[in-house]
């Protein structure tokens, strides 16, 4: 069985909550779950402790036991010093696609042409 640690959404429309938990990866994101580890409130701010509260006793299991955390709890983990920071590189993120690319040589253009006149 393929075990995940991932976010269970709750709260209402535009009012997200969510509760981080064990799973069989073939669940719903909503649907049954083995075990709730925590919880995670995104509106909350960033330095309020109370915007991720997991018990890392049961997390530390469940990764013992094989269970593969999601790129968002990862890195929830990350800042919690329980996992090491994984390198993240996309080159790709900041290359601008092909209607910004045109618009930017359009400007250029019209900006040569009237520093020519």
């Amino acid at each position: 069985m393929s075990m995940k640690i991932r976010l269970a959404r709750g709260g209402s429309k535009k009012r997200p909550h969510y509760a981080i938990v064990a799973t069989d990866s073939r669940m719903p994101r909503d649907g049954r779950f083995l075990e709730k580890l925590g919880t995670y409130n995104p509106l909350l701010a960033k330095d309020d402790e109370r915007r991720v509260q997991m018990n890392m006793e049961r997390v530390q299991y469940w990764l013992s036991q094989g269970a593969q955390p999601t790129d968002r709890i990862a890195r929830f983990l990350e800042v919690a010093g329980v996992r090491e920071k994984a390198t993240r590189n996309n080159p790709k993120a900041a290359v601008p696609g092909k209607k910004a690319t045109a618009r930017a040589a359009e400007k250029a253009k019209k900006a040569e042409a009237a520093a020519a006149e």
